[in-house]
């Protein structure tokens, strides 16, 4: 499955975010993988996944700009890669 803009999604429960200067780490407890979210922008969007019905409410809750979306659902589809993020 590929996630789009209509996808509801959610931060994995086994993942844990550190907040850094750059963004944040994302650690899966699971498979114990170690991945870095390179702007704040993104770990926002990831931290509110799960309050909102759609990736494309989460990005407009946080006012992200539409130009800027398509970069996002490919972030957020290779964290579902990673599984850093997972569909609903």
């Amino acid at each position: 499955m590929t996630l789009t803009l209509d996808t509801a999604c959610e931060l994995d429960p086994r993942v844990s975010l550190r907040p850094e200067p750059f963004g944040a780490l994302a650690y899966h407890y699971g498979n114990r993988r170690l991945v870095f979210l390179r702007h704040p922008d993104i770990v926002a969007v990831v931290r509110d996944l799960a309050d909102h019905g759609s990736v494309r409410d989460a990005l407009v809750a946080r006012g992200v700009a539409t130009e800027r979306w398509p970069g996002f659902v490919s972030a957020l589809e290779s964290l579902r890669n990673s599984e850093i993020v997972r569909v609903r």
